[in-house]
C-alpha cells in the first residue's frame, strides 16, 4: 500500500538526517529514481521537511542575529518552494499512473490531491518523532512526559486514519469512483512578475 511505503520512507529520511542533525548537512537520496521514481520522491519530501523542521526551531530564538534570522527567512522560503514543487512532481506520478483510468459518470472529486495528502503525512512523521523524543527526555518533568505521551498516542492514531484515507483516496481513484485534479500553487511572493516587491527591484 502507498500510505506504508510512505511511512516506511519518511522514518528512514528523519533517521538518516537525525545522524549528523545539522542543517547544513549535503543531501543525498538513497533511493534511485530509476527503479523506484515514487520512492525517491517521497525521500525528498521528507527530507526537505525535516530541515525545514530545524529552521523554523532556530529561527524562533528570541536572542538570533538579525542577520541570521533574514538568512534563514529566506532559506525557508526556498525550503517552502522546493517542498511544494515536490508535492507537484508526487501528484505528476499519480496523474501518469492514472492517465488510463475512466472516471465513474458518477465519480466524484477529493478535497485535496494524493500528494497534498501525503504531505501531511510526512509532517506528521515529524510531529511523531519529536513528540516521542519529549516522552523519553531525562530532564524534563513526569508531568511532561506523561502529556506529550497523551499527545503521540493522538499523533499516531492520526497517522493509522491518514494512511487509511490516503490508501481508500487512491484505491477510489485506481477503479474510477473518484477523479484525480490538481491545481497548481500558482505561488506568488517569489514571482519577480507576481511580487510587487520584486518586480521594482527587477525594473
Amino acid at each position: 500500500m502507498i500510505a506504508a511505503k510512505a511511512n516506511d520512507i519518511f522514518q528512514k529520511a528523519i533517521s538518516d538526517y537525525k545522524v549528523l542533525n545539522r542543517v547544513e548537512q549535503p543531501f543525498i537520496n538513497p533511493i534511485d529514481h530509476n527503479k523506484d521514481p515514487l520512492g525517491h520522491l517521497f525521500y525528498r519530501k521528507c527530507w526537505i521537511d525535516t530541515v525545514q523542521w530545524a529552521y523554523e526551531d532556530i529561527i524562533r530564538d528570541p536572542n538570533i542575529d538579525p542577520k541570521k534570522a533574514l538568512d534563514l527567512k529566506r532559506k525557508i522560503d526556498a525550503s517552502n518552494q522546493d517542498r511544494t514543487d515536490t508535492v507537484e512532481y508526487i501528484d505528476g506520478y499519480f496523474l501518469k499512473q492514472f492517465e488510463s483510468i475512466q472516471p465513474r459518470k458518477e465519480a466524484t472529486i477529493n478535497s485535496e490531491s494524493p500528494a497534498w495528502a501525503l504531505d501531511r503525512l510526512s509532517i506528521l512523521a515529524l510531529k511523531i518523532y519529536h513528540m516521542e523524543l519529549e516522552t523519553l527526555r531525562e530532564d524534563a518533568s513526569e508531568n511532561h512526559k506523561l502529556a506529550c505521551q497523551k499527545k503521540l498516542n493522538v499523533l499516531l492514531e492520526q497517522r493509522v486514519d491518514l494512511s487509511q484515507a490516503i490508501d481508500e483516496l487512491i484505491s477510489d481513484i485506481s477503479s474510477g469512483n473518484k477523479f484525480m485534479k490538481v491545481y497548481k500553487q500558482m505561488k506568488m511572493y517569489n514571482d519577480e512578475e507576481l511580487n510587487p516587491i520584486l518586480r521594482k527591484l527587477k525594473s
